[in-house]
């Protein structure tokens, strides 16, 4: 059975673990991350939220009464110093194990990091997307979530740059 339930210290590393599995992935769909690169500054970020109620884990118990991280996700209220029409709560990083998708995990994840915004006063949830993610992408649509702004790039080493 899976509980989601809120993340702690003892969590960390586990975390960080599967965050950067999460990076891994991400770089099949453009992203520019490291994954292990990142890690030392990603663990602070999740010792952070562990200490900040801002990262809830789901837990599977085992049939040897042991329990196991099966996934996270992380969250908060946005903070960047903006006047908006909104208190927007985001949701930066949700994962679950490959062997576990389909089963619910994440939709309980996000459900409950949605409640938390609420309870904080967020009367809407924002998330990133890589573009090119299909699958994140329909889960997302699934949820209720729909395209807000969209981010543009391009290299500079493309030929337009000096075009006008």
């Amino acid at each position: 059975m899976v509980a989601i339930e809120r993340g702690n210290i003892g969590d960390v590393d586990a975390v960080t673990d599967m965050w950067v599995d999460l990076a891994e992935g991400q770089r099949e769909f453009g992203s520019h991350l490291f994954a292990d690169g990142n890690r030392a500054t990603v663990r602070e970020a999740i010792a952070r939220n562990a200490v900040g109620d801002g990262l809830l884990v789901a837990r599977e118990k085992r049939e040897d009464d042991r329990t196991e991280i099966v996934g996270f996700v992380t969250f908060g209220v946005e903070s960047d110093g903006y006047d908006q029409d909104v208190t927007r709560g985001v949701v930066r990083n949700i994962y679950v194990e490959p062997d576990r998708r389909g089963d619910g995990i994440g939709s309980a994840l996000l459900d409950a990091a949605e409640t938390r915004l609420a309870e904080r006063g967020a009367d809407a949830v924002s998330l990133d997307v890589m573009a090119d993610n299909e699958d994140a992408r329909r889960f997302y649509r699934r949820h209720g979530y729909a395209p807000h702004r969209v981010e543009l790039e391009k290299s500079v080493e493309s030929d337009t740059l000096t075009k006008e």
